[in-house]
């Protein structure tokens, strides 16, 4: 992967780096939240700046990836996210939800996490 030079990419609420001068993203993976996705480090910048957007959305609009590489990232992204999201719904809740509208909120847990395990390091992409 080849980074593109002097392209301004957002990292979300209104904060931007330049492509060619990021030197690393890491995941946030305790407190992981709205407004707190991505380390960015920058050169030339002390203290990394915190990242709204997936390591792997940043990434894309670094390099140049084939679409369906970024639709399929994309993809893995959003299965994390709402797999983050039904972990937060409590056990009466899904019981309720699972009575009322037949929806089994612990099967789908169960089978997104089953989708992201076998998930491609996209490190291993070259």
């Amino acid at each position: 992967m080849e980074v593109r030079e002097n392209i301004m990419v957002p990292l979300g609420y209104g904060k931007f780096a330049r492509s060619d001068k990021i030197v690393s993203l890491l995941p946030i993976e305790d407190d992981r939240g709205p407004g707190r996705r991505t380390i960015v480090h920058v050169e030339a910048i002390k203290s990394p700046i915190i990242a709204s957007r997936t390591e792997n959305s940043i990434l894309a609009n670094m390099v140049e990836i084939p679409r369906e590489e970024l639709e399929a990232t994309a993809a893995l992204e959003l299965l994390k996210d709402i797999r983050d999201d039904m972990m937060q719904i409590g056990p009466m809740l899904r019981k309720s939800i699972k009575k009322e509208a037949g929806f089994d909120i612990d099967r789908i847990e169960k089978r997104i996490s089953e989708i992201l395990s076998h998930e491609i390091e996209f490190g291993d992409m070259q």
